[in-house]
């Protein structure tokens, strides 16, 4: 299908309108837009010419979609037809990439798709999560409730990683800084000292300022090959991190790595219990919202462990059974799950769980950040006296040989 940007008035109201729509052909966009009480002024293929800045700015986010189901929840629930609601949502949005998916979604619904199927289509912008709820919505009759379900989950979700971000960002802001003022006395100060000692015979600069200089000579030198070899170092090591073996190492130093294991567990923890806990209260089978959730995790050891919990509950065993031991999941997790099993209250029990670790996530995130600050310190403390010394050191040793007066 071809993007087609559009000029046209609203029949009722007279008032112009712009937006995007997709169609096959000119024709079949005019015709989409002639059946949502628009009459054509003006319509042509649609080019992104803004680059990767214009990307960025339409770029989908999590708050994007959850005012998306907020608002496609409440006009359902008001009684208004699926796809009525939809063209009304979608004429709230402001971002042309969603836009332009959503007029899809309703031209595929007009075709004669179900909602989770049109929306299946997008799988970037819809994960499984969000079309297994919306199918499950669809089958009972309750897709207004599925989809405020889905905001709730999405947000849940955004709140815990915007948190865990947030803990990340003043560590990474201090140690670009300290690189940044290391480099700059490696770069200005110290061959200034060098300079200092040239043309005095019988003296040389001490072994700490000499191993400075030798980084600083290398950098200023070689700068563009130290910087391509970064560039080039970062592309391949990204590219690593996206394969199956890299993710296993990655995700494994997320789950061990101190201080930071006991974080991500307790998140993932929590993604779990919320996750499951949305797609069962939406009545989303076992063994669906297992696959669905396994891949929702976002970690490929714990994915390994939902499947291979799903392949026992598939022969009869217990949830909180299969899951017993398994040094993935945290142990609070299968004896919640033993206790929703045996008094018939799953959903109720997984909630207590997400809500539990959602707030261990924000004491664990405070714990770390009460660790790194006097990490950060001493380490701060470290580089400071070495680039000090070696500063300090050679312009002492002139002085005591009455070089400074």
């Amino acid at each position: 299908m071809l993007t087609y940007k559009y000029t046209a008035r609203e029949a009722t109201s007279g008032k112009k309108v712009q937006s995007v729509v997709q169609a096959d052909s000119e024709q079949s966009a005019a015709k989409i837009l002639r059946g949502q009480g628009l009459s054509v002024i003006n319509i042509k293929v649609y080019k992104n010419t803004g680059g990767v800045f214009s990307k960025i700015k339409n770029r989908i986010t999590t708050k994007d979609k959850i005012l998306f189901s907020r608002q496609l929840s409440t006009l359902i629930n008001a009684g208004l037809p699926l796809v009525q609601s939809l063209r009304s949502v979608s004429n709230q949005i402001t971002n042309k990439s969603f836009k332009v998916v959503i007029n899809q979604v309703i031209n595929d619904i007009e075709g004669g798709s179900a909602f989770s199927i049109a929306l299946s289509k997008h799988p970037n912008v819809f994960n499984e999560i969000f079309v297994g709820l919306i199918g499950a919505g669809e089958v009972s009759g309750t897709l207004d409730k599925a989809l405020a379900r889905l905001a709730d989950q999405q947000e849940k979700d955004a709140e815990i990683l915007s948190k865990v971000r947030g803990a990340l960002i003043y560590p990474a802001v201090v140690i670009f800084v300290m690189v940044a003022v290391v480099l700059f006395m490696v770069l200005k100060v110290l061959p200034q000292v060098e300079n200092l000692y040239k043309g005095i015979p019988g003296v040389s600069l001490p072994l700490l300022t000499r191993v400075l200089l030798v980084f600083s000579h290398l950098i200023s030198k070689y700068w563009w090959i130290i910087i391509i070899g970064i560039g080039v170092l970062g592309f391949f090591t990204s590219r690593w991190a996206r394969t199956l073996g890299g993710k296993q190492v990655v995700d494994k130093i997320k789950m061990k790595a101190w201080p930071i294991g006991p974080l991500f567990m307790k998140m993932y923890m929590a993604r779990f219990a919320r996750t499951a806990n949305t797609l069962i209260a939406s009545g989303v089978p076992l063994l669906q919202v297992l696959d669905i959730t396994s891949k929702a995790i976002n970690n490929v050891h714990i994915e390994a462990s939902i499947k291979k919990a799903s392949e026992k509950v598939k022969g009869g065993v217990a949830l909180s059974d299969a899951i017993t031991h398994d040094k993935n999941f945290l142990e609070l997790v299968p004896s919640m799950l033993k206790i929703g099993e045996q008094s018939g209250a799953m959903e109720d029990m997984l909630a207590k769980v997400a809500d539990y670790y959602e707030k261990e996530v924000d004491n664990q995130i405070k714990a770390v950040q009460t660790i790194i600050e006097p990490v950060l310190m001493i380490v701060l403390g470290i580089v400071a006296l070495i680039i000090v010394a070696a500063i300090l050191l050679p312009i002492y040793g002139l002085a005591g040989k009455d070089f400074i007066h």
